[in-house]
């Protein structure tokens, strides 16, 4: 079940898999981890241990009441031959323990961290296969790490203090030492351990979310490092020519999922344009809120709406909220009152008879072009212009006080209407109906309305 959900993800963040090893499943490898325990044990690096499970808690508790580290303290590391045999004879069972110098010390030198070193004398013989059979983790991953000939261990400083046991079987096992490199952890915005609590967690939820393997590998290799400059955003390519382990920071760095989404947005808009518009295109129809069409719509909105989406799962809501006309709930709130009482009726009154004329409806139908003319002189002959002109515009046109170019909203709206790309889904509000929705309203007793906090609704016309 985990290498169903683990193994996709990994393809999908990269790198890509390439190299002459693996992928491998740890539990099909034992008898690689036996070979190599028993070259321990013929060496003398490891001995059996046929310590019970009460006896090593007896252990522990002697070094608790002594204040000392838990360290093994048994009888079968200086065991003899002959009481090996016993126990074997018997069927007693047994694990493998590694066998740690009594003395010095260990160190290594750390990419990230400089020199690191360990007194011996507190680690005491571990073991590195159970009596099942199985291996230690700690066992496991130095043989798979050394056969895969891996030249840098690079992870979360809270396997340093694993770097000890796995440096001594490198050693005992005559392995080359790989670098060791650990990097801070990623902490939450108020400075503690990033958890479940501080939103997604796994790769799979960003996936889900929309994120873009890219935008994340981008967003990750700056958690910590730089490029000296500041520049943030990075292809995979440019990380590969650029990255360097000696500008990692030691300080753990903040996750900031806002600054993860902006970055997103940046890797989406630098798409191809034909590539983004077909990322919109089969997002929108995935959804059901466009059907398949020649007309050119889906181009049309992908090229103005970009601009405000960082997430491909936030092109549904763009799109349909473009589509839609929420005027009424519009023109009740406190936001729209200057525009309602900078005489909004007049233009209202003026929009409307240029849409009953076929006016308004032939600029529409001739594009942006055709638009600008009109407003240019619908402009003119309400002696409007500026916010005096654009702001009830789009209020009355498309409901909302906000929003992409309101030329390129409406002219794609009304081509919405046309040529039939989009379904019941997109909560689509077709001109005419806007139209229609606009003569019902009492403008008059609006503004009064507008003056009353205490009253909200739109009036309609009597």
């Amino acid at each position: 079940m985990v290498e169903e959900m683990t193994a996709p993800l990994c393809i999908w963040l990269g790198p890509d898999v390439g190299g002459e090893f693996g992928p491998y499943r740890q539990s099909e490898r034992n008898s690689l981890y036996k070979e190599y325990a028993e070259k321990l044990l013929d060496s003398g690096a490891v001995y059996r241990c046929f310590c019970s499970n009460e006896e090593l808690e007896q252990m522990k508790e002697v070094a608790k009441q002594r204040q000392l580290p838990p360290v093994y303290m048994g009888k079968w590391a200086t065991a003899s031959d002959v009481e090996v045999e016993q126990e074997l004879e018997k069927g007693t069972p047994y694990t493998y323990r590694f066998r740690v110098p009594k003395e010095g010390s260990l160190k290594i030198n750390d990419l990230i961290r400089g020199e690191v070193s360990w007194n011996l004398d507190t680690l005491g013989d571990f073991v590195i296969m159970r009596s099942n059979g199985q291996p230690v983790y700690n066992f496991c991953v130095t043989v798979d790490d050394a056969t895969m000939q891996i030249s840098h261990v690079i992870r979360a400083e809270e396997h340093l203090p694993n770097t000890l046991r796995q440096a001594l079987i490198y050693k005992a096992l005559g392995f080359p030492m790989p670098s060791f490199a650990h990097v801070s952890l990623i902490l939450a915005p108020d400075k503690s351990k990033l958890s479940k609590r501080h939103g997604a967690t796994s790769v799979g939820q960003y996936k889900e979310m929309g994120y873009l393997p890219q935008a994340m590998v981008n967003y990750l290799a700056l958690l910590g490092w730089g490029d000296g400059t500041e520049n943030e955003f990075f292809t995979i390519d440019d990380l590969v020519e650029k990255f360097t382990i000696n500008r990692v920071n030691k300080s753990g760095a903040v996750f900031d999922a806002t600054k993860l989404k902006w970055m997103n947005g940046q890797h989406l808009r630098s798409f191809p344009t034909d590539e983004l518009i077909k990322a919109f295109e089969d997002r929108w129809k995935d959804t059901g809120v466009l059907q398949e069409s020649e007309s050119g719509f889906a181009k049309e909105a992908a090229e103005l709406l970009k601009d405000g989406i960082d997430l491909i799962t936030e092109a549904d809501a763009a799109l349909t909220n473009l589509l839609s006309y929420p005027l009424h709930a519009t023109l009740s709130s406190d936001e729209a009152k200057p525009v309602v009482q900078d005489k909004i009726s007049e233009v209202a009154l003026g929009l409307i008879s240029a849409y009953d004329s076929g006016e308004l409806t032939q600029a529409l139908a001739e594009g942006r072009d055709g638009w600008q003319k009109w407003v240019k002189s619908f402009g003119k002959s309400l002696k409007r212009k500026g916010k005096g002109l654009f702001m009830p515009l789009r209020v009355l046109l498309t409901g909302k006080l906000h929003g992409p170019d309101m030329g390129a909203s409406i002219t794609l709206i009304h081509k919405a209407g046309i040529c039939g790309a989009v379904t019941p889904q997109s909560n689509f509000v077709t001109v005419d109906e806007r139209f229609r929705m606009l003569k019902e309203v009492d403008w008059e007793s609006l503004v009064k309305e507008q003056e009353s906090p205490s009253e909200s609704a739109v009036p309609a016309a009597s």
